[in-house]
C-alpha cells in the first residue's frame, strides 16, 4: 500500500509539472541578445492575468515586458533584479488556472491579526517609556550629525544610460562635428497655429504644435539638400537616400531615446502630430518596439521643451546631421522701414559631420528650414 500511494503522489507531481508554462525571454529585436532584469512585477505566489506583465528586462535601447502567456499563478521566479538573461532563457514557472476566490486578499489576514495579540502589552511598554527625557536630546543630536553628513551614493549604469554614453562618445570621436546657429521669427507660425488648432484639433483629434511644421521643413530641406540626408558607410562610400526618415529626441525617466517617423515626405501635419504624440507616450510609458527606434536618417531634438536657449547638438551615429530647435522669446529685431520691433525668436541650430557635408550647404539648409517656418504658405505652394 505504501509503494502505491508513493507511486500516486510521483504521478501528481509529474502531471502538476507537465502543466506548468514555462516563461521565457521574448525576443528582443535582431541586435540584441541579453539584457537586465529591471524589475519583478509578479513574485512567486502572484496570481496573474493573460497578458499581465511579470518581469521588465531593460536592454541597451528599449524595456521588453515578460508578459503572463494565460491566467494563473506565478509559483517559481527564476531570476532576480539586475541579474543578464539572455533570449529564450527560463525566468519564471507558471502554473495555469483561474486564481481561487478571495486569493488576492488571503496575504493580508496575517498582517491584519497580528497586532492583535501584543496588543495588551503596548500600555507598559509606553509607560516604561514615558520617564525617558534623555531620548529626544539624543535624536536631534543624531539629526544634527546626519545634517552636517558628507555623503556618497555609486549606483550602477543602466544599459540604456551605457549605451547612449557609448554612442554620443563615438560620434564626437568619429564625426568631424561643426555646428552653425541660425534664428527664426516664430510670428506666422502661431498665429497660424493660434487660428486652426481647435479645428486642427477637432477634425484630427490630435493638437497642432510647432513639431511638425520643423518636421515639414527639414523633409523638404533635406529633399533639396541630399548630403545631409546621407551617411558615410565604411568610411568608403556615401550613401544617399530618397527618403526621408526623421529621429525625434525625447527625454524619458531612464534616458534620451530617438523614436522614428518614417517616410516623412509623404506624411501631413496631422499624421505628423498623431504619430509624434503616439511615439511619445510609447516612449514614456517604455513600450516603444526595436524597429520603431531603428533606421533614421535625420534627427530633431526639442530643448526648448526643458527651457534651452542655445546649445549644440551632437549627431546621432550614423546619421550626418541633427537640428536642434530651442526655446521661443521675445525679443528686439530689425523690423519694416529699419524700425525696431518685438517678436517671438527661436534659435535654431544643425550640427554637422563636416566630412560629408559643406559649410555651404549646411548653412543652406538651415536658411531653407528658416524660410519655411517664417512663410508657412511655402508649404502649400511647394515653394
Amino acid at each position: 500500500m505504501a509503494s502505491a500511494r508513493t507511486s500516486s503522489s510521483f504521478n501528481n507531481t509529474v502531471v502538476a509539472r507537465t502543466f506548468a508554462t514555462r516563461i521565457e525571454v521574448p525576443a528582443m529585436g535582431d541586435s540584441i541578445t541579453e539584457g537586465s532584469i529591471a524589475s519583478i512585477d509578479k513574485p512567486a505566489g502572484s496570481q496573474v492575468a493573460a497578458d499581465d506583465i511579470i518581469a521588465q528586462i531593460e536592454t541597451d535601447k528599449v524595456t521588453i515586458d515578460v508578459r503572463a502567456p494565460e491566467s494563473g499563478t506565478v509559483t517559481e521566479i527564476m531570476v532576480e533584479e539586475g541579474d543578464t538573461v539572455t533570449v529564450g532563457q527560463h525566468v519564471a514557472t507558471l502554473e495555469p488556472g483561474d486564481a481561487p476566490a478571495g486569493a488576492a486578499a488571503a496575504p493580508a489576514t496575517p498582517a491584519a491579526s497580528a497586532p492583535s495579540t501584543p496588543a495588551p502589552a503596548a500600555p507598559k511598554a509606553a509607560a516604561a517609556a514615558a520617564p525617558t527625557p534623555a531620548a529626544p536630546a539624543a535624536t536631534a543630536a543624531t539629526a544634527a550629525a546626519d545634517a552636517g553628513a558628507r555623503t556618497e551614493t555609486r549606483v550602477p549604469m543602466t544599459r540604456l544610460r551605457k549605451r547612449i554614453a557609448e554612442r554620443l562618445k563615438a560620434s564626437q570621436n568619429t564625426n568631424a562635428l561643426l555646428t552653425t546657429y541660425n534664428e527664426v521669427d516664430m510670428s506666422n507660425l502661431m498665429d497660424l497655429r493660434n487660428q486652426f488648432k481647435d479645428a486642427f484639433l477637432e477634425k484630427h483629434g490630435a493638437k497642432l504644435g510647432f513639431m511638425s511644421a520643423f518636421v515639414k521643413a527639414s523633409a523638404t530641406a533635406l529633399k533639396d539638400i541630399p548630403s545631409v540626408n546621407a551617411t558615410i558607410f565604411d568610411n568608403e562610400e556615401t550613401v544617399y537616400y530618397d527618403y526621408v526618415d526623421i529621429s525625434v529626441a525625447v527625454g524619458t525617466p531612464k534616458g534620451l531615446v530617438t523614436p522614428v517617423l518614417r517616410d516623412v515626405q509623404t506624411m501631413n501635419f496631422a499624421d505628423i502630430e498623431k504619430e509624434i504624440a503616439s511615439l511619445g507616450k510609447q516612449a514614456r510609458d517604455g513600450t516603444l518596439a526595436i524597429d520603431q527606434l531603428a533606421g533614421g536618417t535625420f534627427t530633431i531634438s526639442n530643448g526648448g521643451v526643458y527651457g534651452s536657449l542655445l546649445s549644440s547638438p551632437i549627431v546621432n551615429p550614423p546619421q550626418s546631421a541633427i537640428l536642434g530647435m530651442h526655446g521661443i522669446q521675445k525679443r528686439p529685431v530689425v523690423g519694416p522701414n529699419d524700425s525696431i520691433v518685438v517678436r517671438p525668436m527661436m534659435y535654431i541650430a544643425l550640427t554637422y559631420d563636416h566630412r560629408l557635408i559643406d559649410g555651404r550647404e549646411a548653412v543652406t539648409f538651415l536658411r531653407r528650414i528658416k524660410d519655411i517656418v517664417e512663410n508657412p504658405v511655402r508649404l502649400v505652394l511647394d515653394l
